[in-house]
């Protein structure tokens, strides 16, 4: 822990005033940081103080009671974004979060109230995400919490619209704004100097204006040039040479040779030299952010899943994109599908499975009324609900990057760049150490600028830069592509695939199309009801085309619906067992007999008694063809069907010689497949439609699912992606290549300027000045040319 001083508060830092209060040999300026002291070391959090000194925010005249009105069940549910009655989450804004050991001490207050399941902080919006037992702990007993800890929750009435108003930017603007002042006062009272006017800087002027200089470099030093310092001291205390060291120890330099200079030698220093590169450093820093951001902000919050929902409107079902729709809609969702907003249930039994949201897959029972939160995905028969809250295309995104469905391996490129970035800060200092070293021997103005020079113009900014704008834009253009990409660590496993495995129905197959006839006892209308009925409830596209093929209308009740994943449904309806799916499903057998049609055959049985199988003759998508002749020139591809090998032979006409055809394959199946294709080194694109393959999208290295503007989003994959640019699949693959390729030449480009810059460095020729003005320019160009590059490579191959 760090030393106390009487004067300052061990929590916070500020001033004890008259009023010490002392406990365990350490002051506090009041009762509520010493409580928060407390708090910490009997939850042996005490670490929180090692991090940073002084890291805790005051906490004087805090007063609990202000958050009484968090009790209210209406304001509860405005601020509350998920709850199933026991385990709620809820977000905050803390514009008290300013360093690493907020962000420690708030990701770790499970540790202070066993109620707090998960914490997480975005320290860009300075917002906390948090989850939490009701049972254990009350909304508002979560901000009180956090008040009395230092970090009291801003909540405003733009917190109940959802409507949150900021800018991150301000701080920066004001930095530019002081750094710009001073700079261009400190300029203009260089001019005598720079004009060589003797009979003014000789005299009582020369040292009056340096005087001046050096009280005009101070704001810059402290507060301009305080995130260099901030970031190069947080480094260190983790052993760690990062890429902002070099630059705070360029700056020292200057600042205090310039010092000794002004105080000591009666020369004029060189301050207008530090303002103009802290202004440089901080315009190019805030061009990197910019930059970095509207790509995240495209990935993020523009771009949308191209996942549909069922529309209920004049007694018409129409499916409409999850974008459109509004607050009062009445949707349909079916079994499995995920519930795209907050709603109240309008009409059927809804079991709903929050396993994306809280871990936990046992099913909610909801009644009539009760709102269904966003995320959920219905189990059972299909329910509708009436929209009260819109769509929330963020949240989809936080489903779709919940850590559960992350994969742990390390991208090999990026994990590069940060190993290059980190060793080559440790070499750049042992270079400028050196250089300076020889140059002190003969000329030290020379060893100054040689210093100075190779610390600021070798920052490795633009080779760590290079890949996350690379793939950031890359991912940017596929989104508008109607091709969505989870991250951009995908990018890089597409581009080293060896095996491709296609799933096929709903797949390789087109979901709304099919040639369909009944083989078996003629059925009577009531019969057709039933069936229409109970196919009506399953997002599975076989029942979806049966359903569509009866067109009939149905109000009949529905109660026990099941659905098993590679097998069946099975429900009673108007008190008539029903059972619809495999052969062996409905009857307990496993051979299945065979008919004339190379067709999937779906089994009806009811009350028992094996009606016939309606056969299903797929029509496969646009492209196929072309699409696996190209596949096959630089891949292996197989094939994974849960539906019976009536189409073997036509597949293997489709597919190239040497494919693996394997059908009847249960979701555990296809993941063994994809496990044993691993354990032979080979990196695996399983393609699916994200009902039954969710197992296997998850295993494979890259897990593609095909949207048919079905509700069928399914967070284990690692692109969703429209069946639209289905035929497109090589062309992708090919551009992820390509993205690769563009970083591994960015990454050269970043050396080359470094080796350039360095060569002029050492010789002692390149002023500080000048090495500050082309660092931030290296890093922009590299940023320019990774996005052009990707926007060019995106033209020439998607487009082709």
């Amino acid at each position: 822990m760090k030393e106390d001083t009487i004067d300052k508060c061990y929590h916070c830092g500020e001033s004890c005033e008259k009023n010490v209060i002392t406990s365990d040999n350490k002051h506090f300026c009041c009762e509520g940081c010493k409580t928060v002291f407390d708090i910490l070391d009997q939850n042996n959090l005490c670490n929180y103080y090692t991090i940073n000194s002084f890291p805790g925010i005051s906490v004087r005249n805090k007063n609990s009671s202000v958050f009484a009105y968090l009790d209210d069940e209406l304001v509860k549910q405005r601020l509350i974004s998920f709850t199933n009655g026991k385990i709620s989450t809820v977000s905050f804004h803390l514009s008290q979060i300013h360093c690493s050991s907020c962000i420690w001490l708030l990701e770790n207050l499970y540790k202070l109230n066993k109620g707090i399941l998960k914490s997480q902080v975005n320290f860009h919006k300075k917002e906390i995400h948090i989850s939490f037992l009701e049972a254990e702990i009350s909304l508002r007993e979560v901000a009180e919490l956090l008040a009395n800890i230092g970090y009291e929750p801003n909540i405003n009435l733009q917190d109940m619209e959802g409507n949150k108003v900021g800018n991150p930017y301000k701080k920066y603007y004001l930095k530019l704004g002081l750094t710009f002042f001073c700079f261009a006062n400190i300029m203009l009272l260089s001019f005598p100097e720079y004009f060589g006017m003797d009979a003014i800087s000789d005299g009582y002027y020369r040292k009056f204006f340096a005087y001046i200089n050096f009280l005009l470099s101070l704001p810059v030093l402290f507060i301009s040039a305080s995130e260099f310092f901030l970031s190069a001291y947080n480094g260190l205390k983790q052993r760690n040479l990062n890429m902002d060291f070099p630059i705070a120890l360029g700056i020292s330099v200057i600042f205090i040779r310039s010092s000794i200079e002004i105080f000591f030698l009666g020369e004029a220093g060189y301050m207008d030299t530090l303002a103009c590169l802290v202004l440089f450093m901080l315009t190019g820093r805030m061009f990197q952010n910019k930059t970095y951001e509207s790509i995240s902000f495209d990935r993020n919050y523009k771009s949308y899943f191209p996942v549909g929902v069922t529309l209920i409107k004049d007694n018409e079902e129409i499916n409409i994109p999850v974008s459109k729709l509004n607050i009062g809609d009445c949707v349909l969702v079916r079994n499995e599908e995920l519930i795209p907003a907050d709603a109240v249930l309008f009409k059927g039994t809804a079991h709903i499975d929050y396993s994306f949201v809280t871990g936990e897959s046992v099913p909610v029972d909801k009644n009539l009324g009760e709102i269904i939160y966003a995320g959920g995905k219905q189990v059972g028969a299909a329910i509708e609900l009436k929209v009260i809250k819109p769509v929330s295309q963020s949240y989809l995104t936080q489903l779709w990057n919940n850590e559960t469905f992350n994969k742990t391996e390390s991208p090999t490129i990026i994990s590069m760049a940060n190993r290059v970035s980190r060793y080559f800060t440790i070499v750049i200092l042992f270079i400028s150490i050196a250089v300076a070293v020889y140059w002190l021997q003969t000329d030290i103005q020379k060893a100054f600028n040689a210093f100075s020079a190779v610390l600021i113009i070798t920052c490795p900014c633009a080779l760590a830069l290079s890949s996350p704008f690379a793939l950031g834009n890359a991912i940017r253009i596929l989104g508008k592509w109607n091709v969505f990409f989870k991250n951009g660590n995908v990018i890089e496993k597409l581009a080293s695939i060896t095996t491709v495995v296609f799933d096929k129905t709903g797949t390789i197959t087109q979901a709304g199309k099919a040639n369909i006839k009944f083989y078996g006892d003629e059925l009577s209308e009531k019969e057709k009801v039933i069936i229409s009925t109970i196919t009506k409830q399953s997002s599975h596209p076989l029942s979806k085309k049966i359903w569509q093929h009866l067109n009939t209308f149905s109000n009949l009740e529905i109660d026990n619906y099941h659905e098993y994943p590679g097998k069946g449904i099975s429900a009673f309806v108007d008190q008539r067992a029903i059972k619809i799916g495999a052969y062996g499903f409905v009857t307990d057998k496993i051979t299945t007999p065979l008919n004339e049609n190379l067709s999937a055959k779906v089994f009806v049985s009811i009350d028992r008694q094996i009606k016939g199988n309606y056969a299903i003759q797929s029509e496969y998508r646009f492209g196929l063809n072309s699409l696996l002749a190209t596949l096959n020139n630089k891949y292996a591809v197989a094939l994974l069907s849960g539906d019976n090998d009536a189409e073997q032979s036509f597949l293997k006409s489709l597919f190239p010689d040497g494919s693996l055809l394997r059908f009847n394959q249960h979701p555990a199946d296809k993941l063994s497949f994809i496990k044993s294709l691993q354990k032979k080194n080979e990196t695996v694109l399983m393609i699916g439609d994200g009902l039954n393959d969710a197992g296997a999208l998850k295993q494979a290295d890259v897990g593609i699912v095909i949207s048919d503007n079905i509700n069928n989003f399914s967070p284990a994959c690692d692109v969703i992606m429209d069946s639209s640019r289905f035929s497109s699949l090589e062309q992708i693959i090919g551009y992820s290549k390509k993205c690769i390729t563009i970083i591994k030449v960015s990454f050269l480009l970043s050396f080359l300027y470094n080796a350039i810059g360095l060569f002029f460095a050492i010789q002692g020729t390149l002023s500080p000045l000048i090495a500050a003005i082309l660092m931030p320019l290296s890093s922009i160009s590299v940023v320019l040319f990774t996005t052009f590059s990707t926007k060019i490579s995106a033209n020439r191959m998607l487009n082709a």
